[in-house]
């Protein structure tokens, strides 16, 4: 990546960029609620999903990324045929390498001194 890209995503642009990809994810629906958790300060982004009867299931995030040390983490990617991260690389233009799917094991690579 050239420095031009990386200064252009920086924290802010990346929480931004998860922040509108994330909220994307709002719905309306007959049965279940959608509720938006956009922290900022944080630097958590979600969409929570409560089910109409709880007896179907218990409330999950449907999507969940959240913003460290200039990465985002996907912790929950979403529906397979719109996942989160296919939002952020092509609507959002993060690069691959600045997502770390956290829901597959991925880590943080480690800094360097």
């Amino acid at each position: 990546m050239d420095q031009l890209a990386e200064i252009q995503l920086d924290e802010t642009a990346l929480k931004e960029i998860a922040r509108l990809e994330v909220s994307r994810y709002i719905a309306t629906s007959l049965t279940d609620r959608f509720y938006p958790l956009l922290d900022d300060a944080s630097k958590i982004y979600a969409v929570v999903i409560v089910p109409g009867n709880a007896e179907d299931r218990p409330s999950w995030a449907f999507v969940l990324a959240r913003i460290v040390d200039s990465y985002i983490i996907v912790e929950e990617d979403g529906p397979p045929d719109k996942t989160l991260t296919e939002a952020l690389i092509v609507n959002g233009g993060v690069p691959r390498e600045k997502i770390i799917l956290a829901y597959k094991g991925e880590q943080i690579p480690a800094q360097q001194p």
